[in-house]
């Protein structure tokens, strides 16, 4: 890989800032000064920028807790973007969200650059569980997780994988309800969907985890962590 590539990737600055850089005399390879970006590095060289070295990880993967208002997209010309989360040192190239929570969803959200990594996670045929709490107006109960169960088929004729409804709390006075459901499958609104089938309608929903990733619960909204290559592991 050419150096300057190399240290764009690993957020040293920009291709332009990283030439300003060499032309400087601040970047070394194996200790000997580069003078030219143009230059080519392997794995087992050792970079160093002005002194300090620059290790190259390929793939990097943050585990965000979203918070309500900001779109699941790397960009966006007038709104905030999961991506804008992420401290400056960690907007890698090729970072973006693994699938899309709504803008007003919340809960866990994982960025990452690990292409084949998305498409474990997001693939039908892995049939990824997802679980996620929900606050419902409507009271929901044994009724409506039979029906969820039983797999639905929505007005419009979508069909759906049977999806496990577990009751937290109902308050029959109010005509509200507290539920966690798992989903195997990441239709357009789904859950959403799902609850107006059968005449209830969710006013917050939170993402708790995705396959093996669980949300942390010390993790505050808007907050992210990057995960080691252990808890990757345990992921794929």
């Amino acid at each position: 890989m050419r150096i300057d590539k190399y240290l764009a990737n690993m957020n040293v600055g920009s291709r332009k800032e990283v030439h300003q850089l060499i032309k400087k005399g601040v970047v070394a390879v194996n200790g000997k000064t580069v003078k030219t970006p143009k230059e080519k590095i392997n794995e087992n060289d050792v970079v160093t920028v002005n002194g300090e070295e620059i290790a190259y990880q390929k793939y990097h993967y943050f585990l965000l807790n979203k918070p309500k208002g900001v779109l699941s997209a790397t960009e966006d010309r007038s709104q905030k973007t999961v991506i804008s989360l992420l401290d400056s040192q960690d907007q890698y190239q090729g970072i973006v969200p693994v699938g899309r929570l709504d803008k007003d969803t919340t809960g866990l959200l994982l960025l990452t650059n690990d292409g084949q990594l998305n498409h474990e996670l997001l693939a039908p045929n892995k049939h990824v569980a997802k679980v996620y709490r929900a606050q419902i107006a409507g009271v929901a109960d044994e009724e409506t997780a039979k029906t969820f169960a039983s797999g639905m088929t929505l007005g419009d004729g979508t069909k759906l994988k049977p999806a496990k409804l577990k009751i937290l709390k109902q308050d029959r006075e109010n005509a509200t309800s507290e539920i966690e459901i798992e989903i195997s499958e990441g239709k357009y609104h789904q859950i959403k969907r799902m609850f107006g089938a059968v005449g209830m309608k969710v006013t917050a929903l939170d993402r708790r985890s995705m396959g093996n990733l669980h949300l942390p619960a010390d993790l505050k909204r808007g907050k992210y962590v990057e995960l080691s290559l252990d808890e990757v592991k345990n992921i794929k």
